[in-house]
């Protein structure tokens, strides 16, 4: 049976997140976040590293010599939003909020880390990854680079999800978030007076060929039913009403939830801005920025993540995952190196609208705390099995 969370550890965690909500920080700046951490991991008498890769936390539960051990990640960063929330504990930092839940994500390991101190039976070590620079896809593939999975087997983590209301876990087999790259696209062309445009080589029209051309990549080069997302997201041209603008630049992102079909779209797009240019007597420097590859949950641990979400919410608490989640998750960098699984836990209130993360509305019920420090406890102690039986 999985282990219950008492009235007191359930209080701690909630004080906790809103603590860390009181006080956002954004990527690569989690300085106090650091430290309420490590506040927090003293109390409870668990050693750790501090300092890995800026603001990032390394602590280790330690289990039996031989049974392996198994890590859970939270990451810690907030982003540049004004909160209008009305919360008593809204943000104080001004310009900056907890608008993804990466505070409930810190609280929910800290409540699975008393809940596994308390736990006898345990023969496993648990690593505990607090990661700084989530949001800007760069903070996972640091620590990895940094040995925080040295010596460790299955990594587990998860996302509040304000589409689900608590008491809902969505273990999903297959890509649980997309890929998320980048891209510039400079359009050299040739300055003239607007009058002439024969004498030049008009850098607009030919970018704005290139924006509408890179919506037949998902519109008729990919299968339809394998998502793929292509945006332009800024264009920037031109000095005056009265001049053929000599260069443009494109910038967009590329979003993808199969890796084959992420590197046929990221090809496309500088085939097409190449071609496209030439077409206009224009030429593109296209520049491909690689960021966070897509999240995917294995059929084995998918299977495993479903199993110890039974075991907390029950059959009638496991949903599907509801729409294909384009946006990007730098936990796609540990389950490139070890298995693991990555799950979205129920965060929306009933009876009430529940504002989009990423907005300045967002919030969390609560009670999603209990619910995640409950499943991370129950997964490790599957991981456990698993382990030792393979060993």
């Amino acid at each position: 049976m999985p282990q219950e969370m008492s009235p007191e550890i359930f209080s701690r965690i909630v004080d906790f997140r809103r603590e860390l909500h009181s006080y956002p920080e954004l990527s690569w700046k989690e300085e106090k976040t650091s430290e309420k951490i490590v506040a927090y991991l003293d109390r409870l008498g668990i050693e750790c590293k501090k300092g890995v890769v800026g603001a990032g936390i390394v602590a280790d539960i330690p289990g039996e010599s031989g049974a392996g051990i198994v890590a859970l990640r939270a990451d810690i960063d907030a982003l540049p939003i004004s909160e209008e929330t009305g919360l008593d504990f809204a943000s104080k930092n001004s310009g900056v909020m907890h608008a993804c839940g990466h505070d409930g994500h810190t609280a929910i390991v800290m409540g699975a880390a008393e809940l596994l101190l308390a736990d006898s039976n345990r023969r496993v070590g648990v690593r505990l990854i607090f990661q700084p620079a989530e949001e800007v896809g760069e903070g996972a593939k640091a620590m990895v680079g940094a040995g925080v999975l040295d010596g460790v087997e299955m990594i587990f983590g998860g996302h509040v999800d304000r589409q689900y209301p608590v008491g809902v876990i969505v273990p999903h087999e297959g890509a649980i978030n997309a890929s998320a790259d980048t891209f510039g696209i400079e359009v050299v062309g040739k300055g003239a007076h607007a009058a002439r445009p024969h004498e030049g080589v008009d850098s607009i029209v030919a970018a704005s060929a290139i924006v509408s051309a890179l919506q037949t990549i998902a519109a008729r080069e990919g299968d339809p039913a394998k998502a793929r997302v292509v945006t332009v997201g800024s264009f920037h041209a031109g000095t005056a009403n009265n001049v053929i603008a000599s260069s443009a630049l494109l910038e967009g992102t590329v979003r993808a939830l199969d890796p084959e079909v992420r590197r046929e779209t990221l090809e496309s797009v500088k085939r097409i801005a190449e071609g496209v240019a030439r077409t206009y007597r224009a030429q593109a420097n296209v520049d491909i920025r690689l960021g966070t590859p897509p999240v995917i949950n294995t059929r084995e641990m998918a299977s495993l993540a479903r199993e110890a979400a039974r075991a907390v919410v029950g059959d009638d608490g496991i949903k599907p995952l509801a729409t294909a989640n384009m946006g990007g998750e730098d936990f796609a960098f540990y389950l490139e190196k070890i298995p693991g699984a990555f799950v979205r836990y129920g965060s929306g209130y009933v009876g009430r609208e529940n504002a989009p993360a990423h907005s300045s509305k967002f919030d969390i019920d609560e009670g999603v705390l209990a619910v995640g420090a409950r499943y991370l406890h129950q997964v490790v102690g599957l991981a456990e099995q698993r382990l030792l039986k393979d060993a």
